[in-house]
């Protein structure tokens, strides 16, 4: 894999990403994307019921930074077992990464949580969501991680609609529990994309120039 695919491939998905959430942070500044969010809302919440709200508070609880820890210290167990250093520091740096840029991302928004209707009660700014962005990062990087080892292509299926249902159930339980509003998701969203693409393109690229060193 030449350096210019790698380049050019991650510097258009994160371009991609970022635009998407600088349009998404001036719409939220301005008020515009207000509608938008409410629509979402009541269609979802709209929807409540007992059986429902067990199911978000469990897609919730998993994406908690609790949750998120504790799957994050097994896998890097499993690398460790496995001897995958590179592995192990690429992942618990890329999980670090998201971790920090969240919080100055919130910080730098301040944008108050929604407060029509809350099945739980959340402290802390709104906007991105946290839940959304730890489950994009930590479910998409152990997709990149994942997906050299498998060889079958049914199995890399399976495990992208996993990955992809863990990423939307708990995206759409913080919606739900009235504890984000949807741009926050899709904010969530678009920054952790951004950040894995630049991320594992910087990583693909020190690999190839390593290769190519150790076969010269």
């Amino acid at each position: 894999m030449n350096f210019t695919f790698v380049f050019t491939r991650a510097f258009l998905l994160s371009l991609m990403g970022a635009i998407g959430f600088i349009w998404i942070s001036i719409w939220i500044g301005d008020q515009r994307i207000a509608n938008f969010d409410q629509s979402i809302i009541s269609k979802i919440q709209g929807a409540e019921s007992d059986t429902l709200t067990a199911i978000m508070k469990f897609f919730s609880f998993i994406g908690s930074g609790v949750m998120v820890s504790i799957l994050a210290i097994i896998m890097l167990v499993v690398l460790a077992k496995l001897q995958y250093r590179r592995e192990l520091y690429f992942f618990a740096g890329i999980l670090i990464g998201s971790t920090i840029l969240n919080s100055v991302l919130k910080l730098s928004f301040q944008r108050v949580r929604p407060t029509i209707y809350r099945i739980i009660e959340e402290n802390g700014y709104s906007f991105p969501s946290g839940h959304s962005m730890a489950a994009f990062t930590f479910y998409g990087i152990i997709i990149f991680l994942l997906w050299k080892h498998i060889p079958k292509a049914y199995w890399r299926v399976i495990l992208i609609l996993v990955g992809s249902v863990m990423i939307l159930g708990i995206g759409i339980s913080r919606i739900y529990l009235g504890v984000h509003f949807p741009s926050d998701i899709v904010g969530g969203y678009l920054a952790s994309g951004t950040w894995l693409a630049v991320s594992i393109g910087l990583y693909q690229y020190v690999l190839d120039r390593r290769n190519r060193k150790l076969k010269s």
